[in-house]
């Protein structure tokens, strides 16, 4: 059947001109014109179950790559499906291009099925989000996007496309190069490196911490060189907990005696701060490198004013770190002890943790289970680790080490896990690939084991089944007592069993000896697995407290 050009072929060809390969997406009333454009071009379509879960699968693909991932989705409740993975997205900083079908924008069509204000609504959980209602913008809109996606701190962009709009006849010539040239990253001035490195060199305990997208790609290289140089500690921080973070031991100590911390591309916000007050000493002042200008501090933001905020720039991080390091000939940590002991803190867990074992019979602890994953893990060539969920999610952060790891982010929504471990699949394909998750967060995008089924994508979930909510749980037995725990209890539902239903590898694991054998039968099996691990409602790893000593 002959066919003329489209708004919807404009859109595929310029998605392949910037180099995207693939839509994660779900069907929909509003999009198919874009389905068809894909059949004549090199865009391949990963069809999910649920919204939710394309936006997830785009936000993991974005972490491990730095390319935008790019989600399509249709019209109304099915756009309305993804914002809360924007938001995990956003507070992830992850590069991300939602295109939303919409209803059609004729305005003699008022009431068109699915209407609804996509662009407004997304706004507050995107870094842009606007409607594109002529054909002749697509290209434009979608390259300003893709660009902007990627550009200061990373982070999802939204453009909503009426149906009438992506089915319009185009006259765009598909073999018309890109124009718009990706924006110029924003350096440090000289002023900036030469104040900003002189401040660490005169600081006894100096510390950089970075935030998410800083710590990924070439800034973590540049990042990892410059500490290595200098001896000047440098940790990232993007877990929730903040000062409490798992994954990083007794990092609320680190932060209490530091005396000058840079902040490279981290937010000033609650993660921050312990008990209402800020983690760090009264004493300690404060550096920012900052790629929005509106996230500049001013001396009024902090207290007490004028004595911690020692400078602060508007730049991107790859670039100021670069810079620095090219500078640093001459700085150097002042105690060079302190490197070590932010070292120590930041590796250290507890000595009993070692000798934590199971009774017989009784549910698995959650180190153990965690002990088992990192014996797998440490066999692979290349590893991935996803981390999701509460309690138990924050186990497998504070226990377990990978060569790369997706979590939940800062946002500290749930649910993301399985989504996450598909996106990394196509992203690492020769990497061993666990999935920690609690038996709440398996229930947000179990049906996603359909289409890791169906895609050919393998790897290995471990759900910790406590049959609770134990996170809120645990809150209900701090603040209100054993007595009044009421609405978070589940059934032990053998999740394994779900899963080879969907056609996948499903094993249950109720004794500590059988774990590392069904973990190694997982991997081989080759098909999107699932170890369904009877434990008990442990508490998450807390380690705020724990006092290393003055270096």
């Amino acid at each position: 059947m002959t066919r003329l050009s489209c708004g919807a072929d404009t859109l595929a060809d310029t998605l392949c001109r910037l180099g995207a390969r693939r839509l994660f997406t779900l069907s929909g009333n509003q999009i198919m014109s874009v389905f068809d454009a894909t059949c004549d071009r090199d865009l391949d379509l990963v069809h999910v179950r649920h919204e939710a879960a394309a936006v997830h699968m785009a936000d993991g693909w974005g972490r491990l790559t730095g390319q935008p991932g790019v989600a399509l989705v249709t019209a109304g409740p099915g756009f309305a499906n993804c914002l809360s993975a924007l938001y995990v997205a956003l507070m992830a900083e992850s590069p991300l291009l939602l295109i939303s079908g919409a209803a059609p924008a004729d305005p003699r069509r008022p009431a068109a099925f699915q209407t609804m204000a996509q662009d407004q609504m997304a706004a507050t959980v995107t870094k842009a989000s606007r409607s594109v209602l002529h054909v002749e913008d697509i290209a434009g809109e979608i390259q300003q996007a893709w660009h902007l996606a990627c550009a200061g701190r990373p982070g999802p962009v939204h453009l909503s496309l009426p149906a009438d709009v992506l089915e319009a006849e185009s006259a765009a010539d598909s073999r018309e190069p890109i124009c718009a040239h990706a924006p110029e990253s924003s350096p440090l001035s000289p002023a900036d490196v030469a104040a900003i490195l002189a401040q660490l060199s005169a600081a006894k305990r100096p510390l950089i911490l970075a935030g998410p997208a800083a710590g990924r790609h070439q800034s973590a290289a540049f990042l990892e060189a410059f500490s290595a140089g200098t001896g000047i500690p440098s940790l990232i921080s993007e877990s929730p907990r903040g000062a409490k973070d798992p994954g990083l031991g007794a990092f609320a100590w680190v932060l209490a005696e530091t005396d000058m911390l840079l902040l490279l591309g981290k937010k000033v916000d609650f993660s921050l701060q312990r008990d209402g007050q800020w983690a760090f000493s009264a004493d300690c002042r404060l550096l920012q490198i900052e790629p929005d200008p509106a996230l500049r501090l001013s001396p009024s933001d902090v207290a007490p004013p004028h004595t911690r905020l020692a400078r602060t720039a508007t730049a991107d991080c790859h670039p100021a770190m670069q810079q620095l390091l090219a500078a640093a000939s001459h700085t150097t940590c002042r105690d060079s002890s302190w490197s070590a002991a932010v070292r120590d803190a930041v590796t250290y867990t507890p000595s009993e943790w070692d000798d934590v074992r199971s009774d017989t019979g009784e549910p698995l602890k959650s180190i153990e289970v965690c002990r088992a994953v990192q014996q797998h893990l440490d066999q692979a060539d290349s590893s991935l680790l996803i981390a999701d969920g509460g309690e138990f999610g924050q186990w497998a952060q504070a226990c377990i080490q990978a060569d790369r790891r997706l979590i939940n982010g800062p946002s500290g929504s749930i649910g993301s896990a399985i989504p996450l471990a598909l996106a990394g699949r196509l992203a690492a394909p020769g990497a061993s690939i666990v999935a920690l998750l609690g038996d709440g967060t398996f229930g947000f995008h179990a049906s996603e084991f359909d289409t890791a089924v169906r895609y050919d994508l393998p790897f290995v979930a471990v759900v910790g089944n406590d049959a609770c909510w134990n996170a809120e749980h645990q809150i209900q037995l701090r603040k209100y007592g054993a007595g009044r725990t009421t609405g978070c209890r589940l059934y032990p539902t053998r999740y394994d069993q779900v899963v080879r239903g969907l056609g996948g590898h499903g094993e249950l694991v109720t004794r500590r000896e059988d774990l590392a054998d069904a973990l190694a039968r997982a991997a081989k099996s080759a098909q999107p697995a699932c170890i369904n691990v009877a434990i008990c409602g442990d508490p998450a790893p807390d380690l705020a407290h724990v006092q290393i000593g003055a270096p």
